[in-house]
């Protein structure tokens, strides 16, 4: 076991789109494999029909292709030991499910749907609210460990409708250890029959997920702790099937958890707070519903997935910030928490804004051309690197830069409160000077503006406060924002004088009316 490869899988199913907690499930699977020169496996599990989403296989292979946790196979990459999509496989199954039905550790059960839901109701009007099919209940009901040979053979080859269940032994201690968990011991005697194989010819999850991992030569399952009562049935599959020496090690990893701590965090907490839960945007077919995504909110891929990774996991240093080859190279599961992870909106922003801050000019400028395109702003690339190197300390978000759009086009409004305060009756004098200073700069650059404009209040004894906020307001409209002094300059001369010859005339309607 020990100089086993390691192969991991990311098993999905496609009944929705991708949880960002399954997000970071793939991302801890695919950190692992490529820590330790593994394979890092896509599997679709589609074996519960009524549950199929159209679309949202599509979804979960886009989602993992913008966050670059590619696949060394999957359904559409292929693979030496494929298909990957369970339905494909459904041929495989059947033969390990007679197996254990031949062994004598798992039996034929006939009881209906409706037969079931009747027991069920019997036992909460019994006040026996948690009925299960177990080892003491299995010996009232009709299955072929209740029927004689004969009546089990006649039923089968009727064609009468049954599910395999696995045979749960009675009061026995199944024990395994979790990297992340340690030592996980439970009592059978708290575990129900399990259905394996289900009436309509497919397994169920429990069979069809450990007969792949041991055809796919699985060494390691890594998934959320919602699959940690199931532990002990696979175990026990394990066992009974005779793999016991191929047994993949199991790590569950906790819950991502509301903002608050309080419970597992879902798309309802995302609506009701205003931040996505998913990936990417996901168009539901069924409820004409649209969820947003953290790609079309405008995050940075390499973004999230930092911080996704330091929801359960810690480096166990003050570094925060890691590329994909980073977290690769620092991540190991035995610095997975158990405890559930807090999610925090403020601190995925805040993720994004260093990836904004590290990107460069050029970068953010293809990003925020379309947005300007959408408004109807043409500006040269050039021209718009310089506003993005400009804007960008102050943006978490490429479309936040389109708060200058005052270095594109000249405003049509006033900060209400900056003109209020700031505007006094003497402002229009000490503007019209401060303009014939700037007029008679030759070399506009920042440094000689700045220069030049410290001079005037030194001269005209006259306080940052009392003219700085009004300079603004006539070239930007606006109460604060990047250096000033650096927007005139980008602006040019001309555009600088004549927004403050034409703001000065609105400014003065404004305050006429």
């Amino acid at each position: 076991m020990e100089n086993r490869k390691v192969r991991v899988r990311f098993a999905p199913s496609p009944t929705g789109p991708l949880h960002m907690g399954g997000v970071r499930t793939a991302l801890y699977n695919y950190l692992f494999a490529k820590k330790h020169g593994g394979d890092f496996i896509l599997r679709v599990e589609d074996t519960d029909q009524t549950r199929f989403v159209p679309g949202a296989e599509a979804y979960i292979q886009e989602s993992l292709a913008w966050t670059g946790l590619v696949p060394n196979e999957g359904p559409a990459k292929g693979g030496e030991f494929g298909p990957y999509r369970q339905s494909e496989r459904k041929p495989l199954y059947r033969q390990y499910a007679d197996a254990l039905v031949a062994s004598g550790n798992a039996y034929y059960a006939f009881d209906t749907s409706e037969e079931l839901e009747e027991v069920r109701e019997k036992a909460k009007a019994a006040k026996l609210p948690n009925w299960q099919y177990n080892h003491i209940t299995r010996n009232s009901m009709k299955n072929s460990l209740t029927l004689s040979e004969d009546e089990t053979e006649r039923k089968l080859a009727a064609g009468e409708p049954y599910t395999i269940r696995l045979k749960m032994p009675r009061n026995e201690e199944v024990r395994f250890e979790d990297i992340v968990r340690g030592w996980v011991v439970v009592n059978t005697n708290n575990l129900d029959d399990k259905v394996i194989f289900k009436s309509d010819g497919m397994p169920t999850y429990h069979l069809a997920n450990i007969v792949d991992d041991h055809l796919m030569e699985i060494s390691h399952v890594i998934r959320g702790e919602e699959w940690l009562p199931s532990a002990p049935v696979h175990v026990l599959l394990y066992r009974y099937l005779g793999w016991e020496a191929t047994q993949p090690k199991f790590a569950h990893l906790p819950l991502i958890l509301k903002p608050d701590g309080n419970g597992k965090l879902s798309k309802r907490d995302g609506d009701r707070l205003g931040f996505p839960v998913f990936p990417l945007e996901w168009n539901d077919p069924a409820k004409s519903e649209v969820s947003s995504g953290y790609r079309e909110k405008g995050y940075f891929a390499d973004g999230f997935v930092n911080m996704l990774a330091f929801l359960g996991w810690n480096p166990g240093t003050p570094q925060e910030l890691f590329d994909l080859d980073g977290l690769v190279e620092a991540f190991t599961l035995e610095r997975v928490g158990k405890s559930g992870a807090k999610f925090d909106p403020d601190k995925t922003r805040w993720f994004n804004q260093q990836y904004l801050r590290q990107r460069s000019d050029a970068e953010l400028a293809q990003g925020l051309q379309p947005l300007l395109t959408e408004k109807g702003i043409e500006a040269a690339p050039e021209y718009i690197e310089k506003v993005c190197a400009l804007m960008k300390e102050r943006a978490t978000f490429i479309s936040d830069m389109l708060e200058g759009m005052y270095l594109f086009q000249a405003p049509e409004s006033f900060d209400e409160k900056t003109l209020r305060k700031k505007w006094k009756e003497a402002t229009p004098g000490i503007m019209s000077k401060l303009r014939e200073e700037l007029a008679a700069l030759e070399d506009f650059s920042e440094t000689n503006i700045e220069a030049r404009f410290k001079a005037f209040l030194e001269t005209e004894g006259l306080g940052f406060g009392a003219v700085l906020p009004n300079l603004r307001l006539l070239i930007t409209g606006v109460g604060m924002g990047p250096s000033v002094f650096a927007i005139i300059a980008m602006l040019g001369k001309t555009e600088a004088l004549n927004r403050i010859d034409t703001n000065m005339q609105h400014i003065a309607t404004l305050k006429a009316s």
